[in-house]
């Protein structure tokens, strides 16, 4: 099923602008798809931010103890050492 698209007008800088028209006629891409890959990407971006900054919080309020470090560690040496290096 097809969404509805809602047209948006947006201001670039001349440069910007010459760079993007030389890319998309160089990948034949429309000015939509251009533009609604960009912001999908960037959308994605600031999620994948956000989730490291939640992650970085939560390791802050509540880190490794050092039982768990030295599980961790014992666990790596375990099967690192059965590697053939």
């Amino acid at each position: 099923m097809r969404t509805k698209s809602v047209k948006i007008a947006v201001s670039l800088p001349a440069p910007l602008y010459l760079n993007v028209e030389a890319a998309r006629k160089k990948f034949r891409r429309s000015r939509s798809t251009v533009v609604q890959d960009a912001l999908a990407e960037w959308l994605r971006v600031e999620r994948d931010a956000e989730m490291v900054r939640k992650y970085e919080a939560g390791y802050r309020r509540q880190p490794e103890t050092r039982a768990e470090i030295a599980a961790a560690r014992a666990s790596a040496i375990s099967v690192l050492s059965a590697q053939e290096w």
